[in-house]
């Protein structure tokens, strides 16, 4: 059964989501922590700041 969105986990959302348009490593650190998908943002930020954007939005909100 799926948890349910309270007003809190959507405005953190909403802030992890501003903070990964300005820095998207960030964003993604705050919301799954050291693992792969930080590292996949690192090497796409650096690749292109675009991507990395995109990438992040992805990870924060299918969560």
């Amino acid at each position: 059964m799926p948890l349910e969105r309270t007003p809190d986990s959507m405005l953190g959302d909403v802030l992890k989501i501003i903070l990964a348009v300005i820095l998207p490593p960030l964003g993604v650190f705050l919301e799954v922590g050291l693992g792969k998908h930080f590292w996949i943002n690192i090497v796409l930020t650096l690749l292109g700041f675009i991507p990395g954007i995109i990438h992040a939005v992805y990870v924060i909100a299918s969560r």
